[in-house]
C-alpha cells in the first residue's frame, strides 16, 4: 500500500526494500566525491560486524513499525563495499516502471542486480512493466546515482538535483523524458567548498513537509528559485544548518507504517543535531523514527534514506481486478 493520494499520485509507501551487505567497508572509488565518508583506522573485520548490528537493528525497528520491509542478502562476490545502499541503482513507479541507473565507481555496478528486479513480481507480488535501463551512460562517463542524485516530487513530477560528478544532465534529462518529470537542477556546495555528492544529503521531501539545508545552494538566485518552488507546492520547509547537514540531518525519509500511519525514519546521528523546534515541526508531519547506523555512516558516508529503495510498484492482484472492470 502508498501513501495518500493527490491527483491520482502518492509521494510515500509502505513497501521498502533493503540489501543485507556482505563486504561492507571503506570505498576508495567513492571517496574523492564523497565528504560524508570517514573511514578511519578500524579493523574491517570489526567494521562488517558493526555494520550488520547496526544494519539488523534497523530492519527490526522498521518491522515493528509496521513497514513492509523486504531484506535481501548481498553476493558475496564480486565484492560490494556499497551494496548497503541500493537507492542509487534503481527506482520503481506506481505504472509498474523500473529505471537502472549508471554509477559513477566501478565497483559498484554490479549492485545493480536484475534478480532483485524478477523478485518483486516472482516472490512478493508486485507487477513489473517497463524497464529501462539507463547505465549505458556510464561509457560516457554520464552519472545518475537514483534517488541519491535526484529527491523526487512524486506528487508534482518534479526531480531535484544538485550538479555533481555522480549526476549528469544528459541521464537526468533521459529519465525526465521516460518518466514524465520535469528537472530542477542547482548547485551545491559544502563547508570545504565542494560540490555535495548526492542531493539527497541535503534535501527531502515529504508528503507535507521539506527538508532542506538552503544555505548549500551557494548562488542566491538559484536558493531563491528552489525555495520559492519548494512553497509553491504547500508543504512546510524545515530549514536546516550546514553543520546539520554534515550529522545527515537532509538524510531521511517519510514512510507509512502500522494503518498507514505516517513514520519519518531518520540516523540517531540526525534526530540528535536537529532543534527541539525542528523535531516538533517534523512531528506534525510524521512519528519521528531514529536508528543507530553509526558505522554506516561514517564509513560509508550515507545514511538513512541512501539504505532505503521505495516500491511504488502495483500488485498483480491490483492490476488483475481492474483488468477484470475494465479501467
Amino acid at each position: 500500500m502508498n501513501g495518500p493520494s493527490i491527483n491520482g499520485k502518492t509521494q510515500t509507501t509502505r513497501n521498502l526494500f533493503m540489501v543485507r551487505p556482505a563486504h561492507f567497508g571503506p570505498n576508495a572509488q567513492t571517496a574523492a566525491s564523497n565528504a560524508f565518508q570517514q573511514p578511519g583506522e578500524h579493523p574491517s573485520t570489526s567494521v562488517e560486524s558493526a555494520a550488520l548490528t547496526e544494519f539488523d537493528g534497523m530492519v527490526r525497528s522498521l518491522r515493528a513499525a509496521g513497514i513492509n520491509l523486504i531484506v535481501i542478502d548481498d553476493t558475496e562476490t564480486p565484492v560490494k563495499p556499497d551494496a548497503v545502499f541500493p537507492n542509487n541503482w534503481v527506482t520503481t513507479h506506481a505504472n509498474g516502471d523500473v529505471f537502472l541507473f549508471p554509477l559513477e565507481a566501478p565497483n559498484r555496478r554490479a549492485e545493480r542486480r536484475m534478480d532483485i528486479v524478477a523478485a518483486f513480481t516472482a516472490e512478493h507480488g508486485f507487477a513489473v512493466g517497463r524497464v529501462t535501463d539507463l547505465s549505458g551512460h556510464e561509457s560516457e562517463d554520464r552519472y545518475l546515482e537514483g534517488t541519491g542524485s535526484m529527491v523526487l516530487d512524486r506528487i508534482h513530477r518534479v526531480a531535484y538535483a544538485t550538479r555533481s560528478t555522480r549526476t549528469h544532465p544528459e541521464p537526468l534529462r533521459a529519465f525526465a523524458l521516460e518518466a514524465g518529470y520535469e528537472a530542477c537542477t542547482f548547485d551545491t556546495l559544502d563547508d570545504g567548498g565542494r560540490p555535495i555528492y548526492h542531493t539527497n544529503v541535503m534535501m527531502a521531501i515529504g508528503e507535507r513537509f521539506v527538508v532542506i539545508c538552503g544555505a548549500a545552494i551557494a548562488d542566491s538566485r538559484q536558493r531563491a528559485a528552489v525555495m520559492q518552488r519548494l512553497v509553491g507546492t504547500g508543504r512546510r520547509i524545515i530549514d536546516i544548518t550546514m553543520e546539520q547537514m554534515a550529522a545527515f540531518a537532509g538524510n531521511l525519509l517519510e514512510v507509512r507504517g502500522k494503518k498507514d500511519e505516517p513514520l519519518i525514519v531518520l540516523s540517531q546521528t540526525a534526530h540528535k543535531v536537529l532543534t527541539d523546534r525542528q523535531r516538533t515541526l517534523l512531528q506534525d508531519f510524521g512519528k519521528l523514527l531514529p536508528v543507530s547506523i553509526d558505522t554506516i555512516e561514517r564509513v560509508g558516508g550515507g545514511s538513512v534514506r541512501c539504505m532505503l529503495a521505495e516500491i511504488f510498484l502495483p500488485t498483480a492482484d491490483a492490476l488483475t481486478r481492474d483488468d477484470c472492470h475494465g479501467v
